[in-house]
């Protein structure tokens, strides 16, 4: 104890006593602070494929204050962590704040993780977007008849690509892009926030999407795509808002979705007219599951209108739909050509609808006056069963081509209940054929009742897609800088 006396000299011994259990209680806290600092530092998420090396985008000079432009730090980490493609793939990890960006390219191998309170702030300088040429399935743009902007975080020809976080934020900053389109003075077609191309093995996941200034996330001419946990808000009066548009892509899954937007919550493509027919690239083995989408001008899950390059094997499951024109709709006219095939949708709880079934054969929009008017497409095999509906104007607006008709139309155990100040005939049926069983209020002519002994009919195809039996690592990151 002669330390204890020594240092106690000029001090009560109970002064020293309290001195030790403060320094005791010092030490114990920054022990303390080092676990919550090593907890904090390490996020865990599911993906395709986990990374062997990590940075942020702090490493870069990137500063989240909301006004410094970032571009230039994102696309030079991009590129240095591209050199990891080799060894094990790199992730770059957003941290909490707002990063202003304009487009930046992703590259193979590669994770962007948003940390939950990172938003990737769209740039509003209009001009300091680049031009892209036009997709070669569609000809031009879709706002012009030029090129387009290129997208907020885009890739081309790449593999195994994940963008994903702890539902960080990507904020397109939309009003000002829509305020020059309704005024007509955008030179090009305005930029998706996520757009994915001739790429292989991606992932789009655990992210919130704002105000996008047109269509949200698009894959296209792409493969064995992921999409799950996808929160996507716009105003309900914003132009060509869709949420999620697979485009030219094989082998697509979709589930966990929720949806506020200006246009079709999901909208299914194949090109447009003959640029479409040309390229001849189908969107097929798709599957939708779990979406919520609230969208009063326009569809839960939109079949076109451009599927020139043919739609089949679509597959959708349980999916809600609130306050939104139409449930499943099916978009195409003369000039199209392609197909729209093997369609199944089970399990839709619908409420305040306009339409529950609506197909449209003479929907316009063309990419210029060189289709083919000879060009008609193929509508066949739609399947829809266990659809309860309420607050319904209208129960179907069918709708097929003269001389074109749509057939293998199939409804089963539907109930719909109609508004008060619903329609006087809920059924609209021209040039259609198909059979139903089980639905109330009785369907029109064209769809005769089979009777309740085949209420199973209009069912599921009882294999899985090969995207649906894909599994997910589970994936940590440490980070040296606390986020």
């Amino acid at each position: 104890m002669d330390w204890l006396c020594r240092i106690s000299l000029g001090f009560s011994i109970t002064e020293v006593l309290k001195f030790l259990v403060l320094i005791l209680g010092l030490l114990n806290l920054k022990k303390v602070e080092c676990r919550k600092a090593r907890i904090l530092n390490t996020f865990e998420y599911s993906a395709i494929s986990c990374r062997a090396h990590s940075a942020s985008i702090e490493e870069f000079g990137g500063i989240g204050d909301g006004n410094t432009l970032n571009t230039k730090a994102f696309q030079e980490a991009v590129n240095h962590l591209s050199q990891y493609a080799s060894d094990g793939g790199a992730q770059l990890v957003v941290p909490a704040g707002k990063w202003l960006t304009g487009s930046f390219n992703l590259t193979s191998h590669f994770t962007l993780f948003l940390h939950k309170d990172a938003v990737l702030l769209a740039s509003q300088d209009i001009n300091a977007w680049p031009v892209v040429d036009p997709l070669p399935s569609y000809g031009h743009g879709r706002d012009t008849s030029g090129g387009r902007y290129i997208s907020l975080i885009f890739g081309t020809n790449l593999t195994d690509v994940v963008i994903t976080g702890d539902n960080g934020t990507i904020d397109g900053q939309g009003a000002l892009w829509w305020q020059q389109f309704h005024k007509k003075k955008l030179k090009y077609t305005r930029p998706y926030l996520i757009e994915i191309m001739h790429s292989d093995n991606i992932q789009i996941s655990n992210l919130t999407l704002l105000n996008s200034p047109t269509w949200n996330i698009h894959p296209v001419y792409s493969s064995n795509i992921l999409i799950q946990g996808i929160t996507i808000l716009a105003p309900v009066t914003s132009p060509n808002t869709d949420g999620i548009n697979p485009d030219s892509c094989t082998n697509t899954r979709i589930e966990d979705i929720y949806i506020v937007s200006g246009d079709d919550c999901i909208a299914v493509k194949s090109g447009w007219d003959e640029y479409g027919i040309n390229y001849g690239m189908p969107t097929k083995q798709l599957l939708i599951r779990r979406l919520t989408c609230i969208s009063p001008y326009s569809a839960a899950i939109a079949l076109g209108s451009e599927m020139s390059g043919g739609i089949e094997d679509v597959r959708a499951q349980e999916i809600t739909a609130i306050n939104t024109e139409s449930g499943v709709r099916i978009k195409t006219g003369v000039g199209r050509g392609g197909y729209v095939k093997d369609i199944y949708v089970k399990g839709m709880n619908l409420h305040t609808m306009k339409w529950v079934f609506w197909m449209t054969g003479n929907y316009g929009s063309h990419a210029d006056n060189h289709y083919d008017p000879h060009a008609l497409p193929e509508i066949k095999g739609i399947n829809y069963r266990d659809v309860v509906a309420e607050n319904v104007s209208m129960a179907a607006r069918l709708e097929g081509i003269s001389g074109d008709p749509f057939t293998g139309i199939c409804i089963s155990n539907a109930t719909i209940g109609l508004a008060k100040k619903a329609k006087k005939y809920p059924w609209t049926c021209t040039d259609i054929e198909g059979i139903t069983t089980g639905v109330v209020p009785p369907p029109c002519n064209l769809l005769p009742d089979q009777g309740l002994e085949k209420l199973g009919m209009c069912d599921f195809p009882s294999d899985s897609l090969a995207i649906d039996t894909i599994e997910l690592q589970r994936c940590s990151y440490s980070m040296n800088s606390l986020m």
